[in-house]
């Protein structure tokens, strides 16, 4: 007999039929009030060495169709380590065959970052007395919008993460950022407190990435297109943000995400705002070319087209930072699939990657702060 779980922290899969271990249909649940879908983690149980047959029905109607295309699930035993296992898109369905390693495993889109490792991070940066905590305000369904500050100097940088709830990447990314923040002895890090105050949201979607939803916030909102007039009701964790950053103002804001289909680390900008300075598509363009020469996990060759000039939405928080703050903001898109320029054939993308990706990062931004160039 196998049994499918998805009732847990971030867990998403419907089971519409499970009676033959060689044809076990499922469906990826909507998010709330919305039609996006595409996350999905679950647990299979059946008795280790049988093999069975997984098929998303739905995967063809999924928000980005493209994002399974050269596509690999992650698989778990320990619900620690994840490697990537063969599967099958025909355009309408995504299968996968496989042999149980044991009697319950875990897949998922991407590794999972359940709220229960998002409150051990925030407990564990708190514990270490090197950032300041607070509560902005209460999201939908009553969690609290977590912010770290960190650092003394005169430049308010700001790091944001997982608006959009499925791209649990960013908040791998952001363990990394803390993990290196939180090194007494790490130079990098000791000299962005002394010129920057580093303003952090790990995860400003907590209800999305609890309810297992790809894109949206509890009432079906998407956050990154409510930036110019967000419902404090509907959108209260970007009311509580922009307010936060009313008070702090920004210079420079990385907002982290993760992209379906395109098989690279790369950075969209805020080019079609109303204003634009040449100081800020210095500043953008400088930042890229620093991160591209500090690790080759990251290029500038491939990503989203540059909007037109005064063609930008400013919903989207990249556009609607860089408008109002004069900011020189970024919008740092990981992939759900390996990079096709640095491929690991059993893990893909990872969330081992997503945090070295951090600290070259912080690197980057130390960087551009000081004004320093990396010797060709």
């Amino acid at each position: 007999m196998v049994v499918i779980d998805a009732a847990f922290d971030g867990g998403n899969i419907h089971c519409v039929d499970a009676s033959n271990p060689a044809d076990i249909r499922l469906e990826i649940a909507r998010d709330r009030q919305s039609d996006f879908y595409q996350w999905f983690s679950f647990r299979v149980c059946a008795e280790a060495g049988d093999p069975i047959k997984l098929v998303i029905t739905n995967a063809g109607g999924a928000a980005y169709p493209k994002g399974w295309e050269n596509y690999r699930p992650v698989m778990s035993v320990d619900g620690k380590t994840w490697a990537r296992i063969p599967a099958h898109y025909d355009g309408g369905t995504l299968t996968v065959d496989m042999t149980m390693p044991s009697p319950r495993v875990h897949l998922a889109y991407f590794a999972p970052y359940t709220l229960v490792q998002h409150d051990a991070l925030i407990s564990s940066a708190i514990a270490t007395g090197r950032f300041g905590y607070q509560n902005l305000g209460q999201t939908v369904d009553g969690r609290a919008m977590d912010y770290l500050r960190y650092g003394s100097g005169n430049i308010p940088v700001w790091l944001i993460a997982r608006q959009h709830p499925g791209e649990s990447m960013a908040e791998w990314w952001m363990e990394g950022a803390f993990e290196m923040l939180s090194d007494a002895a790490d130079p990098i890090s000791a000299a962005l407190a002394d010129i920057a105050t580093l303003h952090i949201i790990p995860n400003m979607n907590p209800d999305g990435s609890f309810r297992g939803h790809l894109r949206t916030n509890a009432v079906g909102v998407n956050l990154n297109r409510v930036w110019d007039t967000p419902d404090p009701e509907r959108a209260p964790e970007v009311f509580h943000v922009r307010q936060k950053m009313e008070e702090t103002g920004v210079d420079l804001c990385l907002d982290v995400h993760g992209d379906e289909a395109l098989p690279y680390n790369f950075i969209a900008g805020f080019e079609g705002i109303p204003g634009i300075t040449e100081a800020q598509l210095d500043g953008l363009n400088g930042y890229k070319a620093l991160l591209a020469q500090l690790t080759p996990d990251f290029q500038t060759k491939i990503g989203y087209p540059a909007t037109p000039p005064g063609k930008a939405n400013l919903s989207m928080a990249t556009n609607y930072i860089a408008h109002r703050f004069g900011a020189v903001a970024m919008t740092l898109e990981m992939p759900f699939k390996a990079t096709t320029d640095t491929p690991n054939p059993q893990t893909g993308w990872s969330p081992p990657r997503c945090k070295h990706l951090a600290r070259h990062c912080l690197h980057a931004l130390l960087l551009q702060l000081t004004g320093t160039n990396i010797p060709s």
